[in-house]
């Protein structure tokens, strides 16, 4: 399993529901926390990886107590906005102050099948967002201010130069 990186077409496709819950999932779940830890990252989505469905994983404050993965996830709240510098495993080396809700409440499911709800602020409240986004279709780079976009447009023309449509090992 590799990151994908920009501007594979997987990182635009909007993701499906994920129907079932089996050993195949749970594997490919823990193949994701691997690569994430690995990669130094706070969250990581499943099309990230090339897998289209709606997963992703988050560990802000590696606190094992806390859920990190989120199933078929949505915001069911915003409030509050932030302008915080943030990053992309999938832009390696991108960094721009992106502007998110300061505080969400979300609902998924965890590897049980269980329905939960969060409430969170912050790192975590940013990361859920991020990682959402990526299950839309959604980029960071589509967030940037347009400043911030002109900013960073050689390293993204850098990025589509060099794409060859492979997976990138981290």
């Amino acid at each position: 399993m590799n990151i994908l990186l920009y501007p594979d077409p997987v990182l635009r496709q909007k993701a499906k529901p994920l129907a079932e819950i089996n050993k195949e999932v749970c594997k490919k779940v823990e193949e994701m926390m691997d690569l994430m830890y690995e990669a130094r990252g706070i969250g990581l989505a499943a099309p990230q990886v090339g897998w289209s469905v709606r997963l992703f994983i988050i560990d802000a404050g590696g606190n094992s107590q806390e859920e990190k993965v989120f199933i078929n996830p949505t915001i069911i709240e915003e409030t509050g906005e932030l302008n915080k510098e943030e990053g992309c495993l999938s832009f390696p080396g991108i960094m721009s102050k992106i502007i998110r809700a300061r505080r969400i409440k979300a609902r998924a499911y965890n590897l049980k099948g269980q329905k939960f709800e969060i409430e969170a602020e912050g790192l975590v409240a940013r990361a859920w967002q991020h990682e959402l986004d990526h299950l839309n279709g959604e980029l960071f780079i589509d967030r940037m201010s347009p400043s911030s976009r002109l900013a960073v447009s050689q390293r993204l023309k850098e990025f589509e130069r060099t794409y060859k449509g492979t997976q990138v090992p981290v």
